[in-house]
């Protein structure tokens, strides 16, 4: 199939701003409807009311809120961890443990992307022993075999690539250093740690395929490599070592945040960083209508600066087809006496195909979150 050529020709209409998400025409709220998710085309609405401003609402297609922190299902075994959003390319876990493993785990239905919310702990999979630490992604790819041990407590929010590999995001004229230098990334090593775990003690490894799982038993601990080369292994990369890009004169598109890409579906970082400091810049993120992807936030920790009264551990959701942006009390605060820097971080998905919510995420849900979204209009 050819590139896509879009029906193209930039119009202006009416009163407008010459440039999006800067000097709006006074009273007016910018709204961005764009396609393919921040990459396809865009026109930017100039409304005299918050778009998000409703009275009231019917229908099940809202805007939905949840508090992981209420599942309180706990085990040794990442396989057990309950689903709690998923598509036919991704499925959105909660594992939550306090003890080791006493056996490897293989996922062959997907590759696994591992977010550490809380804890620390030893990994131990195919390629040898890494740490890892809160505010850590641990990639894993497809039929790799692993397990932990736990030095403390770990929630863990489980991305599963089910329907291809997780790659990197294209830079573009950024470079390929940009955000992250691919060189911040670790990897398992073949250390004194890995080599003293090795012996001839009866093992299982509970492989997963076909979303049933299978246990073979070994008379060895398979996890019995000496070396290896090539370039799939499992990596990690935490927050800290994001570097965000910044813009003090333009309010960037979530997609500048990109962390990690999966088959019809990406996930970004929000970490913190200095907000636009030019006068005219929007200084939130902009209204808009997201109309070909859902959008799910895992927040992590920090004051998230475009919410109201959202904690670290919970979760929203707006699913394709309305507009959002941010909370009334936090555009008034934008607009009147806006922040100097963010201290939030965040977890974004970002979905091409719907997601189904399960009913452990639904046991969770703030069903007020809607309400929190009503604004007085113009009196902001």
């Amino acid at each position: 199939m050819s590139a896509r050529k879009w029906v193209d020709f930039p119009i202006q209409e009416g009163t407008t701003s010459r440039q999006a998400h800067c000097d709006f025409p006074e009273g007016t709220y910018e709204r961005e409807l764009g396609r393919e998710g921040f990459f396809g085309p865009a026109s930017h609405m100039h409304h005299q009311n918050p778009p998000t401003g409703w009275i009231d609402w019917e229908g099940p297609l809202q805007p939905r809120a949840f508090d992981f922190n209420q599942i309180t299902a706990v085990d040794a075994s990442p396989l057990n961890a309950p689903i709690t959003l998923e598509n036919n390319n991704l499925a959105v876990r909660l594992w939550k443990s306090n003890s080791n493993m006493s056996h490897l785990v293989r996922n062959s239905d997907g590759d696994d992307l591992l977010f550490i919310h809380y804890g620390k702990g030893e990994l131990y999979c195919d390629y040898g022993h890494l740490s890892f630490r809160d505010g850590d992604y641990i990639m894993i790819p497809r039929g790799t075999a692993w397990r932990v041990e736990v030095d403390e407590p770990i929630t863990v929010l489980m991305m599963e690539n089910k329907d291809g590999a997780y790659t990197m995001p294209d830079r573009g004229i950024l470079g390929p250093n940009a955000i992250y230098d691919p060189a911040i990334l670790d990897y398992p090593r073949i250390d004194e740690a890995f080599k003293a775990q090795q012996g001839n003690d009866t093992w299982q490894v509970h492989i997963k395929r076909l979303d049933q799982v299978s246990k073979v038993t070994f008379p060895f601990n398979p996890l019995d490599a000496v070396g290896w080369h090539g370039n799939n292994t499992v990596v990690r990369l935490n927050w800290r070592d994001i570097r965000p890009l910044m813009s003090h004169r333009y309010h960037l598109p979530p997609s500048a945040h990109s962390t990690f890409v999966g088959n019809g579906f990406i996930i970004c970082t929000f970490c913190p960083r200095p907000i636009e400091s030019d006068p005219g810049a929007l200084k939130v993120p902009f209204f808009h209508n997201n109309d070909d992807y859902d959008e799910v936030l895992f927040y992590h920790r920090g004051n998230f600066f475009s919410r109201d009264n959202i904690e670290e551990g919970m979760v929203t959701f707006h699913p394709c087809g309305f507009a959002h942006g941010p909370h009334p009390k936090a555009l008034k605060k934008a607009l009147t006496n806006p922040n100097k820097e963010t201290d939030e971080v965040a977890v974004m998905i970002d979905t091409r195909h719907s997601l189904r919510v399960t009913e452990v995420a639904e046991s969770t849900e703030n069903l007020e979150y809607i309400n929190s979204w009503k604004s007085p209009g113009k009196d902001l």
